[in-house]
């Protein structure tokens, strides 16, 4: 008995910690991507790619990473999964030019995308269902810590020895991970699983690169105007194909019933298009602190820090303010609250005292941090069990299609303002920033009329509903 227990206490240990590697490589880029932009002769302000290839890899993968699981075995795929992670970061710190760069972090996305589905799957197989929630909490924790330290580790590393480390420190981790796998983690393929839905994922997988390019296109890329026309079309025209062919087959990877359920479509329309404006936040604040306010990438890494903090503080009080206030009338108020609290950037100038950008990184910090528990426990509450784990992949591919689509649009926005006012001179490239964060702020401003069309009624919000979306928040 105590062998199972120690089994399980390090499973726990291992799939928590699968869980803080993909959320730290989401964050600790950000403070280094002008480090890197010197490094390979590009501009600081045109590197969302490497940003956006990570989150868009991960978002076309997890459609496939229940089956993948399924097909192989749990204990297969997870020390796949972590190799593959790993190989990926030493592919990125071997990088001589932006595009290999981009490339290492699309293989780093695809050992990443399955850590913590895979993992969770291992959990919810071991573990007795009374044991589960403790479990989830506890695995649920690392992510909160990673986007605490991400930043300011990777700040750190820049100035003590080159951004390339904040790659190579995946590798004793991801390889002592991939060891203790083999040991402690069940391998349990199942005998029979359904066929897969190729045709519907490709469909799908598709479809969410080619939209996101065509967004990154605008800047990223270079793409001509017409280029970015016909990867739109082919990419939505790929997403009407999916859904038509979803509504014809028996089971496909996410069936259109789901959206019979109103919370779910709501929720889900409401999480891609408020993440949109949101997620750009940890990819520009540290670009304007380094860019245009002088900080050093330490600097810039510690003043995600209030961010961060504030984040887990607000947890506390938003399951009580939902209770109290409704769904409806929380998402609303605070969607636009999120929004004004981006816009408020536009604000910031080198004169402002050190004390101000800590308070308005904070604010910011809490309404998101409140955005996504919302946002996430409306999407699933109302889920019977029959589709709870189809919705609550829907949910986890949207939250990162909209992470890479937002780094995308900022970065398109950002080009097109830099060019507007210019980019000779600090003051001007200032500007560009001020107008970004008020574009994007209007962005998410925008979402509040879909959480409008919630029920005035949806209120309570269930324990296990609430714990689960503080991990993915």
């Amino acid at each position: 008995m105590q062998a199972e227990e120690k089994s399980l206490r390090v499973l726990l240990w291992l799939v928590a910690i699968g869980f803080f590697m993909q959320t730290l490589d989401a964050t600790i880029v950000n403070t280094t991507l002008p480090a890197m932009a010197r490094s390979f002769g590009e501009s600081p302000l045109r590197m969302q790619s490497v940003v956006v290839a990570y989150s868009l890899t991960m978002a076309m993968l997890i459609p496939a990473s229940g089956w993948i699981a399924d097909r192989f075995g749990t204990r297969r795929v997870y020390v796949g999964a972590i190799s593959l992670f790993v190989l990926g970061s030493i592919a990125c710190a071997l990088s001589g030019n932006l595009m290999q760069l981009v490339v290492a972090r699309v293989v780093q996305g695809m050992g990443g995308a399955l850590l913590l589905p895979v993992g969770r799957l291992a959990v919810l197989r071991a573990f007795p269902r009374e044991r589960f929630l403790q479990a989830m909490s506890f695995i649920a924790i690392p992510g909160l810590v990673g986007p605490l330290i991400g930043p300011t580790l990777g700040g750190w590393l820049v100035e003590v020895a080159t951004w390339h480390w904040v790659f190579l420190i995946n590798i004793p981790v991801g390889l002592l991970g991939a060891v203790a796998t083999v040991f402690y983690m069940q391998d349990n393929p199942r005998p029979h699983v359904p066929r897969f839905d190729l045709p519907g994922y490709l469909f799908l997988a598709f479809g969410m690169v080619a939209v996101s390019l065509a967004v990154d296109g605008l800047s990223g890329l270079g793409l001509k105007q017409a280029g970015v026309l016909v990867l739109l079309v082919f990419g939505l025209a790929s997403l009407t194909a999916y859904w038509l062919h979803a509504a014809r087959r028996p089971d496909p990877l996410f069936s259109p019933k789901l959206f019979s359920v109103p919370t779910l479509s709501i929720g889900l329309l409401g999480n891609l298009f408020s993440r949109l404006g949101s997620s750009c936040m940890p990819f520009l604040v540290p670009l304007l602190l380094q860019v245009s306010l002088d900080y050093s990438p330490l600097q810039a890494g510690m003043m995600m820090v209030p961010v961060a903090v504030a984040s887990m503080l607000v947890k506390r009080v938003t399951t009580p303010l939902i209770t109290r206030y409704g769904y409806r009338r929380v998402l609303v108020t605070n969607t636009a609250l999120v929004g004004f609290t981006m816009a408020s950037f536009a604000l910031v100038t080198p004169a402002q005292p050190l004390w101000l950008h800590i308070l308005q990184l904070a604010c910011f910090g809490a309404v998101n941090s409140m955005q996504f528990t919302a946002m996430n426990t409306v999407t699933l509450r109302d889920l019977d069990s029959g589709m709870a784990s189809s919705g609550n992949s829907l949910l986890s591919m949207v939250q990162m299609l909209a992470m890479s689509m937002g780094v995308a649009a900022a970065g398109a926005v950002l080009a097109a303002f830099t060019g507007f006012f210019g980019a000779g001179e600090a003051q001007q490239t200032l500007h560009a920033f001020q107008a970004t964060f008020a574009a994007m702020g209007l962005i998410t401003l925008a979402s509040a009329g879909i959480f409008w069309q919630l029920s005035p009624q949806v209120r309570v919000v269930k324990k296990a509903e609430a714990s689960e979306a503080s991990g993915q928040g």
